[in-house]
């Protein structure tokens, strides 16, 4: 009987099963391993809670591909917006599904509590303070582009959100990969992840940094990346935040300390504000690659989930 595990931060994953799952999806988007079915007689909900292109779509997709069958609850569907609580309605929950991919923007706590009653996989397709399997497919995309992780050299500009802090996490437990974060004064990655990020990368022999400065440009890296700057389900209290995002816009100059590097994005994108058009649909970047590789990393998560 398949084991029932939940991804809900990239610290559920062991060091052998994150390289194990990025592996799965490089290889599921080379075209080069046939899915089969194996979850064939499953049942896959998918819960939103806020908007989602690529997200929903990629394990919508990738859990048919797997031969699993999928019921989609939208924002106001659940018996949550009537009174009942989040852990009845895990545990309801929790006895009619295998897996559960939900999108909820708060705590990840609530999402444990789901994962809690056992018998059902939760995925977090994206908390308050973490996207995880957007992390996994950073991280898939950039080993099918280089061959390898080891050696490879970020730099991440903009604000210190979800997504940066999985990729603290996630690029902290690859030996000899680098990711320097440059975030706006105010706008940091969690301090408390950062100092864990930073602990683990030195016990691994990785590197993670991060300053809020743009006055010296970051050079010889190999990829530069970047989020909008308002993230799905955010506002910014401070009136003039975009003053102080304007030094961290991705423009054509970065290239010109980083003439080999590709650029990423977790899409969706506001040309004119946190890249310009010209980097986003120019030839060094990836970000519709990187998008596309998402539904071959939510595969590889599914079968992690219930392998």
């Amino acid at each position: 009987m398949a084991r029932t595990k939940s991804l809900i931060s990239i610290d559920d994953l062991a060091d052998a099963e994150l390289y194990a799952v990025v592996d799965r999806a490089v290889q599921f988007a080379a075209g080069g391993l046939e899915p089969g079915a194996p979850l064939a007689g499953h049942v896959v909900g998918l819960y939103f809670r806020r908007t989602s292109t690529r997200t929903r779509t990629s394990f919508w997709s990738g859990a048919l591909r797997l031969g699993a069958s999928v019921l989609n609850f939208g924002a106001g569907d659940l018996q949550t917006n009537t009174g009942e609580t989040t852990q009845d309605t895990g545990r309801v929950l929790a006895g009619m599904l295998d897996v559960l991919i939900a999108r909820t923007c708060g705590s990840t706590e609530e999402l444990r509590g789901w994962a809690s009653w056992g018998g059902m996989s939760v995925i977090n397709a994206m908390s308050e303070l973490e996207h995880p399997t957007q992390a996994l497919t950073d991280l898939a995309t950039i080993k099918a582009r280089f061959g390898t992780l080891s050696g490879i050299r970020m730099a991440y500009l903009g604000e210190g959100n979800n997504t940066a802090t999985a990729l603290a996490l996630a690029v902290a437990r690859v030996p000899g990969m680098e990711i320097d974060f440059r975030t706006p004064p105010g706008y940091p990655v969690d301090p408390m992840v950062l100092a864990r990020a930073t602990a683990v990368a030195d016990r691994i022999g990785a590197r993670v940094g991060e300053s809020h400065d743009m006055s010296v440009p970051p050079s010889g890296v190999d990829v530069v990346y970047t989020t909008r700057w308002q993230t799905t389900g955010t506002t910014k209290p401070d009136p003039d935040w975009r003053e102080v995002f304007a030094p961290f816009q991705v423009t054509a100059a970065l290239w010109d300390a980083n003439p080999k590097a590709v650029f990423m994005h977790d899409l969706p994108a506001h040309r004119g504000e946190e890249v310009t058009a010209e980097v986003l649909d120019g030839p060094a970047s990836i970000a519709f690659e990187q998008a596309a590789t998402k539904m071959h990393t939510a595969m590889a998560v599914l079968e992690w989930c219930r392998a």
